[in-house]
């Protein structure tokens, strides 16, 4: 018997002449895996446990660009915003007080003015006949009354001699009192003459600054006359009005009630531009139901007249100053569903999602209430791309320390 010869398995019939380079091939991608993660053990260690030394020295790898700014100690001042209106110290419109021809006008528009200085005149021609006219009617009445007085002496004499009976004396008494009230009457006239002449020369009646001229020489003006000759406005000083809500009266009757005067900041239309600084005159006495607010007046010098009555001003009124308050930028401040936090950067060049809580702002800085320490740094820009832990590289320009 012939022996057979082997067979020669193919690897179409799964023949195990291909085991050695499976394995091969196997261990090959078992070393390339351990490998990647020992590359990323030590990556991690070296960026995760490298020391902070300098926020300006963060990590180099760009990952999170971010600017910081450090918290910082200080006084924050507490201000109410408002919306004012700048009315006059005091506002006359000045009328006439008689009728008559305008013959002079003797002020200039845009001028100051005092307290008794003659601004325009009337005609006196019609006035100055009514005061004759009644000084006369006066003096003729006097003469009657006198010589009606001597004849009740002479009554009263013949009375007593029994001369002349009792209803002769009292007609002659009678007739002198009626003589005591037409003087009584005139004399009434005479002065309301001469008033009414005093008022063809019309003066100021306070001081302040005269408008323009309403009425020209040469017009007839009349008491009725709605518009007057012109208006004068005291704006030195010149007042603010503005309203509070009702919420806010406390802070400000406590401040009062200190004797501490309330400082009032008046801002231009884009509240970028300093106007005025004054003072609370007032708090008005009663709030104001349909809107909850109410009214306060503030004093201010004006010395540059950059105030002007019924112009529309941001007012900014001081009701406290909050002392070592921890303060941060605004833009730090981030919202979520589960309140307010910001990033702060830890000392391995990662930031950390902390809550904190917001108190007072003035201008682009905010107080917090939370554990944040003064020196710490927080983000400030480069927020939307963050996480909590995540690693961020700082730009050396943008740290802002106080």
């Amino acid at each position: 018997m012939n022996a057979k010869p082997p067979e020669i398995h193919s690897v179409e019939d799964n023949r195990p002449i291909g085991t050695p380079r499976k394995v091969t091939l196997l261990m090959f991608w078992v070393l390339l895996l351990a490998c990647s993660v020992n590359l990323v053990v030590f990556l991690h260690y070296y960026y995760h446990t490298k020391p902070l030394k300098d926020p300006s020295a963060v990590l180099a790898h760009p990952l999170a660009p971010v600017v910081l700014a450090k918290a910082h100690s200080g006084e924050m001042k507490v201000f109410l915003s408002a919306l004012g209106s700048v009315t006059p110290t005091e506002t006359v419109t000045v009328k006439t007080q008689v009728n008559g021809q305008l013959l002079k006008v003797l002020f200039r528009e845009g001028q100051k003015v005092t307290v008794g200085e003659q601004l325009a005149e009337i005609d006196p021609n019609i006035y100055q006949a009514q005061l004759i006219q009644y000084e006369g009617q006066l003096a003729r009445d006097l003469a009657l009354l006198e010589n009606a007085q001597l004849d009740l002496e002479r009554y009263q004499t013949l009375f007593q001699q029994d001369s002349i009976s009792k209803q002769i004396l009292d007609t002659q008494e009678s007739l002198v009192k009626q003589y005591q009230g037409t003087v009584k009457l005139d004399g009434g006239l005479v002065e309301t003459a001469r008033l009414n002449l005093s008022y063809c020369q019309i003066k100021s009646p306070i001081s302040g600054t005269i408008g323009l001229r309403l009425v020209d020489p040469g017009n007839i003006v009349q008491t009725t006359d709605a518009n007057g000759l012109a208006i004068i406005n005291t704006i030195q000083p010149i007042t603010v009005v503005f309203s509070i809500p009702e919420d806010n009266i406390p802070q400000v009757t406590k401040q009062i009630a200190m004797g501490k005067p309330l400082i009032v900041e008046a801002y231009d239309r884009a509240q970028e531009k300093l106007l005025e600084s004054g003072t609370v005159l007032t708090i008005d006495n009663e709030i104001d139901p349909s809107t909850g607010t109410v009214k306060l007046k503030a004093e201010f010098k004006n010395i540059e007249n950059k105030l002007f009555p019924n112009q529309f001003v941001n007012i900014r009124l001081l009701v406290d100053t909050l002392h070592n308050a921890t303060i941060i930028p605004m833009a730090a401040i981030q919202h979520g569903s589960r309140g307010d936090f910001v990033y702060l950067l830890t000392h391995n060049s990662t930031v950390h999602l902390k809550p904190v809580t917001v108190g007072v702002n003035s201008g682009d800085e905010v107080t917090v209430t939370s554990d944040l320490s003064p020196g710490e740094f927080v983000v400030i820009e480069g927020t939307d791309k963050l996480t909590d832990g995540a690693v961020v590289t700082v730009s050396d320009t943008a740290i802002h320390p106080r």
